[in-house]
C-alpha cells in the first residue's frame, strides 16, 4: 500500500480529532475539525436536531486507533506491524515500547525539536538531506534515534527558507523534556528515551496491542 499523499485535513475530519498534521494552521480557524464542528453546530441548531452518530464495533474502535497513530506519525501498514512486533521483543509494555518506538524516528525527532512546522515537513526535510545525525548526513526518516545522539543541520543550509523559518519560530515551540536544542546553533541532542507521560497526544495504545493481538 502506498504512503498517503492527499489533503492530510481529511484525516483529521476522519477522526475527529486534531492531529497536528499542519502544524500552526491546526491551531487556527481555518482548521478541518474546527469547520467540521461549527457546521455539525449550525446543522444542529437549524433542524433543532443532530443526526444519531453510528455506532461503532469493538473491532471499528480498535481499527480507528491504529488508524489515529498511523496517520499522526506517517507510517504504512507494514511499518506500524513490523513496530508491533519488535515492541513486544522488548521488556515493558508493548504498547508504551510501540509508541515510544513512533517516537523516536528521526523525522519526528526533527519536528519535535522545533526545526519543521509539521511532521510531514520534517520528513521531507529529512528525506532530502538537510540534516546529519552525529556529524553524518543520513536521509533515512525512520532512523531510530538514541539518548545521546545529535541532530543538526547540515552545513550551508543557513540560508534557505526552512533554516531561517526554524530559527526565528523556535522561540515559540515546546520542546520535550527528554530533548533539549541549542538555539544559537539550531542542534539538538536526544537526553533519554521518552517515558509514556512525555508522549503527548490522545492515542490509546491498549487498543492498538489488542488489535493486533487477535
Amino acid at each position: 500500500m502506498a504512503r498517503y499523499t492527499g489533503p492530510v485535513c481529511r484525516l483529521c475530519r476522519r477522526n475527529d480529532e486534531k492531529l497536528m498534521l499542519k502544524g500552526e494552521r491546526c491551531l487556527s480557524p481555518k482548521c478541518a475539525v474546527e469547520k467540521k464542528n461549527q457546521e455539525a453546530a449550525g446543522k444542529f441548531k437549524r433542524k433543532g436536531r443532530g443526526r444519531r452518530p453510528k455506532k461503532k464495533s469493538e473491532y471499528g474502535i480498535r481499527l480507528m486507533e491504529k488508524q489515529k497513530a498511523k496517520n499522526t506519525y506517517g507510517v504504512l501498514e507494514r511499518q506500524m506491524r513490523n513496530y508491533f512486533v519488535k515492541a513486544g521483543r522488548q521488556p515493558g509494555l508493548a504498547g508504551e515500547n510501540l509508541l515510544r518506538m513512533l517516537e523516536t524516528r528521526l523525522d519526528n525527532v526533527v519536528y519535535r525539536l522545533g526545526f519543521a512546522d509539521s511532521l510531514r515537513q520534517a520528513r521531507q526535510l529529512v528525506m532530502h538531506g538537510h540534516f546529519t545525525l552525529n556529524g553524518r548526513k543520513t536521509d533515512i526518516p525512520s532512523c531510530a534515534v538514541k539518548p545521546g545522539d545529535v541532530i543538526a543541520w547540515k552545513t550551508g543550509k543557513e540560508k534557505l527558507f526552512p533554516y531561517q523559518s526554524a530559527a526565528q519560530n523556535l522561540s515559540n515551540k515546546e520542546i520535550p523534556g527528554w530533548l533539549s536544542v541549542d538555539a544559537e546553533i539550531l542542534t539538538g541532542k536526544v537526553l533519554a528515551l521518552p517515558s509514556r507521560e512525555d508522549i503527548s497526544g490522545t492515542i490509546n495504545e491498549r487498543l492498538i496491542v489488542e488489535l493486533y493481538s487477535k
